[in-house]
């Protein structure tokens, strides 16, 4: 793999996942944030033993832009769409946390700029490198289960407190997009595009400092092929732990799987989020960043291999979450058309 170096945006908690990963993969990495805590990142690393070249804090995104090979955006969603377009212009390949952006709208702005410059626009969708989803994504192409008709999603753990912005859905998108669109896109990439969205949310999304109410949602999207997917998703209280399940059924077999009955990878974030609290995942032998991050970085070769997510894939996921946020707001289901490129 040639030499890298990765322009990191923001050093909270998934900046703090993903620069693991760059630095497996031989990488330089020069960080900015706007609050300066990039500096304290740099200094953290130095301390651990790190060549203070293989990290750096860098005060404008300007000075990050002069000479990475890509950039990785790892701040809060609503800053995506100005920082990845700004990224894009300097020409450099783009991976973007997710949700690509807010809307549907913005996201579609953010890929047709990245084709018009040429540039690799990566969705993070990290979910789709644990070892469970991706056997069941395996599964479901080898026809092991016939094809998929009824999938049941569930994600939830304590309600993030960490940063203010998630408890504003005008910055975070609220559940439905920071938190389920995960397993909106796990269901695209396994039953194809959706073509319908119902959705429903309980309890107050708007956190202001004080214990906040356990706030959950339910999504039933309906899939083109007839599939039917219920994703539900769960901010709970401070001691709520952390949980994913699935189960897809066709008319050859059910796969199930509970995050809670295997032991995991686990990252712990350390000065961004509460004591004891964890990006957790699946069972596994190396972090699905890393995972997510090479195959990323191999397809930006002449003759690189396409990664497991598209652009596209990153935009439909965002539009079917804000589908499902406005019939969770109006109470009506959401129709959506038919795209070209199907997931499957």
């Amino acid at each position: 793999m040639p030499s890298l170096h990765i322009g990191l945006l923001g050093a909270g908690a998934i900046a703090r996942a993903h620069l693991p990963g760059w630095l497996a993969l031989g990488a330089r990495v020069s960080v900015h944030t706007v609050d300066g805590s990039a500096h304290g990142l740099a200094a953290e690393y130095a301390a651990r033993g790190h060549d203070v070249r293989a990290v750096r804090a860098v005060d404008t995104l300007d000075a990050l832009l002069a000479d990475a090979t890509a950039v990785d955006v790892c701040t809060p969603t609503h800053t995506h769409k100005e920082l990845a377009l700004a990224a894009v212009a300097a020409g450099r390949h783009v991976v973007c946390e997710k949700p690509l952006a807010l809307t549907a709208h913005d996201a579609e702005q953010l890929a047709s700029a990245a084709d018009a410059a040429g540039v690799r626009l990566h969705p993070a969708h990290v979910v789709r490198y644990f070892p469970a989803y991706a056997a069941l994504r395996a599964a479901v192409g080898r026809g092991d289960l016939g094809e998929p008709a009824v999938l049941r999603f569930t994600r939830g753990g304590a309600r993030p407190r960490w940063a203010p912005w998630f408890g504003d859905p005008a910055r975070s998108g609220g559940i439905i997009m920071d938190l389920m669109v995960h397993d909106i896109d796990i269901a695209r990439w396994l039953a194809g595009d959706v073509v319908r969205v119902h959705a429903r949310t309980r309890g107050v999304e708007h956190a202001t400092g004080a214990p906040a109410e356990v706030v959950t949602a339910t999504a039933v999207l309906t899939h083109a092929s007839g599939a039917v997917s219920r994703a539900e998703g769960l901010w709970g209280l401070p001691d709520q732990r952390f949980r994913t399940t699935f189960r897809v059924a066709g008319a050859d077999g059910l796969l199930h799987h509970d995050s809670t009955a295997v032991p995991g990878f686990r990252v712990t974030a350390q000065g961004t989020r509460a004591p004891g609290e964890a990006i957790p995942a699946g069972p596994m032998t190396e972090s699905p960043f890393l995972a997510e991050l090479r195959e990323f970085a191999a397809s930006w070769g002449p003759r690189g291999p396409e990664p497991r997510v598209s652009t596209r894939d990153g935009v439909e996921a965002v539009r079917i979450a804000e589908a499902a946020v406005e019939s969770s707001r109006t109470g009506r289901a959401v129709e959506l058309p038919r795209t070209e490129g199907a997931a499957r």
